[in-house]
């Protein structure tokens, strides 16, 4: 898949947020060797052929710097770009927001660097249920309540959304299903055939791994 596409309704974006403080593993995740490279190495081999463009968000420029050392662009069929996050310390909302502001395309996949099992199959199906009509696409585990077991990092938002997250940021309201539950969302129920709900399994402890 080529990364220059001229219509840019048809440019599959995908953000990866890698500002978390990592407090639980007791070290930067997304350059933790797993398997013998970076967990993130682990998402951008899935990603490959995939999408278009990848926009990788960390909260500081000592940390772009490392990252850039082992992520060769070279090794992607799309367009990777190393943004720092605009509002620090603040969870993964802002990291969205910045992410989103930096995207060639109309809409881009949410995913957190401490997620390597994502398949290239969640991949396709959850770009698959993109539609004009809704702001966000966003899995979730129970008919009953599904913006309390919905997966809001592992989710695509339009871009147009940005202004949405700006006011909530700016009354510090950082859940991000408080930003789903204020925009057009289309859920997409997790149901082990189409979304399997291993694709959703993160490292947070050193036990996870």
């Amino acid at each position: 898949m080529s990364s220059e596409i001229e219509n840019n309704e048809n440019i599959k974006s995908c953000i990866i947020l890698c500002g978390g403080q990592s407090r639980r593993m007791g070290r930067d995740k997304g350059s933790m060797v797993i398997q013998n490279k970076p967990m993130i190495k682990h998402i951008l081999s899935t990603l490959n052929h995939e999408i278009n463009e990848v926009v990788i968000v960390l909260n500081n420029r000592e940390r772009i710097d490392r990252y850039s050392e082992f992520i060769n662009p070279t090794d992607y069929a799309y367009t990777i770009t190393f943004v720092e996050d605009e509002i620090k310390n603040k969870g993964p909302m802002p990291g969205i927001m910045t992410g989103l502001s930096h995207i060639k395309g109309e809409y881009a996949l949410i995913l957190p660097c401490d997620s390597p099992y994502v398949s290239k199959k969640y991949i396709n199906t959850i770009f698959s249920e993109i539609d004009e009509r809704y702001q966000a696409v966003v899995p979730y585990h129970d008919e009953e309540n599904k913006l309390k077991t919905s997966e809001p990092l592992h989710s695509i938002y339009d871009k147009r959304v940005i202004p949405v997250i700006e006011n909530l940021v700016n009354e510090d309201v950082l859940h991000i299903k408080g930003l789903i539950s204020k925009i057009d969302t289309k859920f997409v129920l997790i149901d082990n055939k189409k979304i399997e709900k291993k694709e959703f399994r993160n490292l947070n402890r050193l036990t996870d791994v």
